[in-house]
């Protein structure tokens, strides 16, 4: 390709030219449509910075000159005749750097990094149909940076300000750059921040920012301390949350409690049915003998003894089995299981007295746990589990238990 190509035939007529519409079907699918010129190369001196940049700081370019001077221009940068900017900016002849031919519209940092990496030349895209006027050549290169973000947000709100007192309205200005009205109110709010907020841009949260700024000045700091604190518990309250849910999932179910059982009477049952019980302070039980016989109705009296010998104990005589009323009863032997303790026993017809643990009484209850647990690991295991029983009960007050508890571990580090 000659340079008559490249450059175009002269001054006026520059090179190539490309419509905007067509150069942003292009931009946009990275295919060239037809009749539109590929981008064309150009000596680095020949191209003079946009005074009307939106941009008020270039910023830290050794990434970018780094990156272009390792892999190369990836995006051209699109520039428009020099007499055709000065058609639209008259009164910035002195502002442009002296023997160029092109000025930049979009692409500022590209252009400063090239420079700084020891380029010879650039890939441009020549298009003089940005705008006839200085405003319309601020909104093209305003939409080229605003679609890219590549603009700081107090340089956005400014640019946005200028193009403001053009379109005299928000909302015509928001159909303009095809966004909400909402989207550019909030970004001109920056602008009306106390400067020491201003100063405060990229160090504190944009939104929280940009919402204060719509607050009297004397209200913003407070207003904006306010709004961080609100955003931290509620940061604090969603990884809680998240961190219980994902501890419930990681965990096994517990078990469901089982029921207390209710106490129940003790009832005497038949010798048959039962052992009797056993007194459990007699190591070696003894049968008990009556003291005297129980004499049957049809026993007689034995004959008296004659006075030199002394008489025999009666014996008693059994015609039928005893009464009913006086049942016999074998007494049985102890256990003989080594160690084994005699097994309490209480009367019959007495109730087992039950223990119940102070569920009414949560201090005496943790009391009692912690003399109880003596493993680290199972006791914290139960404070897991109910924090995560509180979690389902509710939240809010989980967290604030959990904030109070930190605090109170914090004092005690210390």
């Amino acid at each position: 390709m000659s340079k008559a190509d490249q450059l175009g035939a002269g001054r006026f007529g520059g090179a190539r030219t490309v419509s905007a519409r067509r150069q942003a079907v292009a931009a946009a699918t990275g295919v060239p449509t037809e009749g539109v010129a590929p981008p064309t190369e150009l000596p680095i001196h020949r191209v003079s910075p946009n005074p009307d940049n939106p941009r008020s700081r270039l910023g830290d370019l050794t990434d970018l000159a780094g990156s272009l001077k390792t892999h190369g221009q990836k995006q051209a940068i699109t520039v428009m005749n020099r007499d055709a900017y000065l058609k639209a900016n008259p009164d910035r002849e002195g502002d442009l750097e002296p023997d160029t031919t092109y000025v930049v519209i979009d692409g500022s940092s590209r252009l400063a990094a090239a420079r700084e990496a020891g380029l010879t030349t650039v890939k441009v895209m020549v298009s003089d149909d940005q705008g006839n006027t200085s405003e319309e050549l601020l909104e093209s290169a305003l939409v080229a940076n605003i679609h890219r973000q590549d603009l700081g947000e107090l340089d956005e709100a400014r640019a946005l300000q200028r193009l403001l007192a053009i379109h005299g309205s928000q909302t015509a200005l928001a159909k303009r750059l095809h966004r909400s009205q909402g989207w550019v109110s909030q970004r001109l709010a920056l602008l009306t921040l106390t400067p020491e907020l201003q100063a405060r841009i990229g160090q504190e949260p944009i939104d929280l920012l940009r919402a204060v700024g719509k607050k009297p000045a004397e209200e913003q700091e407070a207003a904006l301390e306010a709004l961080k604190a609100e955003r931290a518990r509620a940061d604090a309250e969603r990884v809680a949350r998240r961190e219980a849910e994902r501890l419930a999932r990681e965990a096994p179910r517990p078990p469901e409690p089982e029921p207390e059982p209710e106490p129940q009477p003790v009832v005497a049952t038949p010798a048959a049915a039962e052992e009797p019980a056993v007194p459990s302070d007699a190591a070696q039980p003894e049968p008990v003998v009556p003291a005297t016989p129980p004499t049957p109705p049809t026993a007689r009296p034995a004959p008296p003894a004659a006075p030199s010998a002394p008489a025999p104990a009666p014996a008693p005589v059994m015609d039928a089995a005893p009464p009913a009323t006086v049942p016999e009863t074998a007494v049985p032997e102890p256990r003989t299981t080594p160690g084994a303790a005699a097994p309490a026993v209480r009367p019959a017809g007495a109730e087992q007295p039950v223990r119940r643990l102070p569920y009414d009484e949560p201090g005496s209850l943790a009391m009692l746990l912690d003399q109880k647990i003596e493993d680290d690991d199972v006791f914290f295991d139960l404070i897991r589990f109910l924090g995560l029983r509180a979690l389902q009960r509710d939240p809010v007050r989980l967290g604030e238990l959990g904030r109070s508890l930190g605090d109170q571990s914090t004092v005690r580090a210390d």
